[in-house]
């Protein structure tokens, strides 16, 4: 980590969060601007909020058997949202920092995607950037909005979730960071969403959808509501070649189905699981298939929270450069060097945390126990071999920070939020 670069950030977080807090949205308001009973004679509402976290993360083992320590800046997010004309045209944007802060990746044994292996990658700067109108009639609404940001595949992104670090299966429950055009019809207490978007992965933190590449792919999801904060949801994608950049690649059809339960009153808050799978292939044949099994779960006691996530995930495994935490990209070909299945058990704990004029700061400290093992035998990779271990570790500490109104939920746009959606 570049201790200037990273300053430089940091100076950047502060002066536009006291800006962006300066006359700060309540987060109720910022969510009841997108609910179907939005006040009609609002012509404008606006939020904006900033995020990171600090933390200090011991792997043991890493790659080779060796104990890496490592501290970052990770998750530097700056967002905001505005409505127009009664919440019928909505705009909202995020930026992503982590290409200054996360140039190597951030310890995470088990992620992988774009290049990266048991480091999870910065994600790009223009993380999200949306428009898009709504409007209703007959206790029916409809939105359609375009931009850059999260698919309607999967489920929430795991930074808004309890836990610092990704699960394995990021790149198998979510795909965002594409330019889109959705559309979502909500009646009741359920919702629809369509989308088509360019299917190519970003290649780093500055890289653009390749413009030959748009509408190329699919996406759709389904989610139904129901009483005690109870949500289901399934989805299904087609996404065209996203490792190759260019197209020739091996295309990915993907599914998900999810529970979620929030409960804003008593001790048990959260609850959550997901299955999701990623089949790639061609339009004649099938080649690699990998599944994920996820539940997590949050209590509150006062003011500390504690959270357990249990994942089962399969991986890709990938030949490596001389940098043991960077794959070949791009791709040379379309084989990998076998599968992983990651058996991760995490616990996480919140304490209380402090309040000062514009920014809410809360530490938290979380361990994960990991067990990689081989699918498939005789295997080039072996993780007994490459970690010299069957068990792994990782003990992370560090602080939360929180400043104006802040996004409990990404990629749910329009009509795609139902009434009271995220408000916990």
């Amino acid at each position: 980590m570049r201790a200037p670069r990273v300053a430089r950030v940091i100076g950047t977080i502060t002066v536009l969060t006291v800006a962006a807090t300066a006359r700060p949205t309540p987060l109720l308001a910022q969510h009841e601007a997108h609910a179907p009973h939005a006040a009609p004679d609002s012509t404008r509402r606006w939020s904006a909020g900033a995020m990171a976290v600090t933390l200090v993360t011991r792997a043991r083992p890493a790659a080779f058997g060796r104990t890496v320590t490592e501290g970052y800046l990770s998750q530097p997010m700056l967002f905001g949202n505005v409505q127009l004309a009664g919440g019928h045209l909505s705009a909202l944007a995020t930026l992503n920092l982590e290409g200054a802060t996360l140039d190597r990746g951030e310890i995470n044994l088990g992620g992988y995607g774009e290049g990266y292996i048991d480091r999870r990658h910065p994600h790009t700067y223009l993380h999200e950037a949306m428009i898009g109108v709504t409007g209703g009639a007959g206790g029916v609404r409809a939105s359609l909005f375009g931009g850059k940001g999260f698919v309607p595949f999967g489920t929430d992104d795991p930074m808004v979730r309890p836990f610092v670090k990704y699960p394995v299966n990021h790149h198998h429950a979510q795909l965002m960071e594409r330019v889109e055009l959705v559309g979502a019809l909500q009646a009741s207490r359920a919702a629809l969403e369509v989308a088509r978007f360019n299917g190519d992965e970003p290649e780093g933190p500055a890289d653009w959808p390749n413009g030959g590449r748009a509408f190329d792919s699919w996406a759709t999801r389904f989610t139904v509501g129901a009483p005690g904060g109870v949500e289901l949801s399934g989805s299904a994608a087609h996404v065209r070649s996203p490792e190759f950049a260019t197209g020739e690649g091996l295309d990915q059809r993907k599914a998900s189905a999810s529970l979620r339960i929030v409960r804003p009153g008593g001790t048990w808050r959260y609850a959550f699981a997901e299955w999701a799978r990623t089949r790639e292939g061609s339009a004649h044949a099938r080649h690699f298939e990998f599944s994920s099994l996820l539940a997590e779960s949050a209590l509150q006691f006062g003011g500390v929270q504690l959270a357990a996530r249990l994942e089962r995930t399969e991986r890709p495994e990938e030949d490596r450069l001389d940098d043991p935490y960077r794959s070949v990209r791009p791709l040379l070909d379309f084989n990998i060097l076998g599968r992983t299945r990651w058996d991760i058990a995490t616990i996480n704990v919140s304490l209380p945390g402090v309040r000062a004029r514009w920014a809410y700061l809360a530490p938290f400290v979380e361990a994960a126990l990991l067990r990689p093992r081989a699918l498939n035998h005789p295997t080039p990779m072996d993780p007994l071999v490459f970690y010299d271990a069957s068990r792994l570790w990782m003990l992370s500490g560090g602080v939360r920070l929180h400043a104006g109104a802040m996004r409990p939920r990404f990629g749910r746009y329009g009509a795609a939020l139902l009434a009271g959606d995220g408000r916990h």
